[in-house]
């Protein structure tokens, strides 16, 4: 899967799928860390792109909240007026 195919398929989502999916890649991450550490990783590359995708998600949850965030100011100081 390319990376603008899983950045598309994270913008579909809702914050509650995104919170999911966050939580499930951190529980992933912790497994194949503790997989390396005991050197039982088969996979070496998907430690990467966990991380990369955690990142993706986090990335579009702050652009999320920031847009939130304008949206409200632009509201309060047009009520303002």
């Amino acid at each position: 899967m390319s990376v603008v195919t899983k950045i598309a398929d994270f913008r579909v989502k809702s914050d509650d799928e995104l919170s999911t999916d966050l939580g499930e890649l951190k529980r992933e991450q912790f497994n194949l860390r503790f997989q390396a550490a005991t050197n039982q990783l088969e996979k070496a590359s998907r430690v990467r792109e966990v991380r990369r995708d955690i990142a993706r998600i986090k990335t579009l949850q702050s652009e999320r909240a920031a847009s939130a965030a304008e949206q409200t100011e632009r509201a309060s100081a047009s009520a303002a007026k």
